[in-house]
């Protein structure tokens, strides 16, 4: 079994009201590789990557543990048109369900883009386990002992970053003409 990390709780503690700290050094590891974040050139362990704070209510039900709560924190990216940087605000309600990982289906099985509830619906009555609605709940595996909240906090930061972040609307970029 893989090293406990701050970011796992033991279900055996279950419920509890914890809150965690996520700091810039992850965050910058996390971040690592997207292109409006290396844009930046900034240095290992960046103290402005950013950081997050999750405060969280965490419970189980039969197999199944559950997290709610809010993340808030903060990143820092490149501008796409000046390569400022940017400071991106995350504050964002969690309602995350843990299944035991042979629960969770593959992403092939989860259904297309744009499926309607409804064809969902009726496959999820075949299938074991309980329906989770796309829009209210995301889902992560568990190993059933452990819930492992790190690709949460991941998951939060990386998709906080837009396509391409502005530093300001009017941002006319490097161009020696008009910006």
């Amino acid at each position: 079994m893989a090293k406990p990390t701050p970011y796992q709780v033991p279900v055996r503690e279950l419920p509890t009201h914890r809150t965690f700290e996520v700091p810039p050094e992850l965050v910058g590891e996390w971040l690592k590789g997207l292109p409006m974040r290396d844009a930046l050139g900034a240095p290992e362990g960046d103290p402005e990557a950013g950081h997050g704070v999750a405060d969280l209510e965490l419970y189980a039900d039969g197999a199944h543990a559950f997290a709610a709560g809010t993340f808030h924190g903060e990143l820092t990216v490149a501008c796409s048109r000046c390569v400022n940087p940017v400071k991106l605000v995350i504050d964002e309600n969690l309602r995350v369900t843990f299944m035991p990982r042979h629960e969770v289906p593959d992403d092939d099985a989860a259904g297309t883009p744009g499926a309607s509830n409804e064809t969902s619906k009726g496959a999820s009555d075949e299938d074991e386990g309980p329906e989770v609605a796309e829009e209210d709940l995301d889902v992560f595996p568990f190993d059933g002992e452990r819930i492992d909240l790190e690709p949460l906090f991941r998951e939060q930061f990386v998709l906080a970053v837009p396509y391409a972040p502005l530093c300001a609307e009017t941002c006319k970029g490097l161009c020696p003409q008009c910006g």
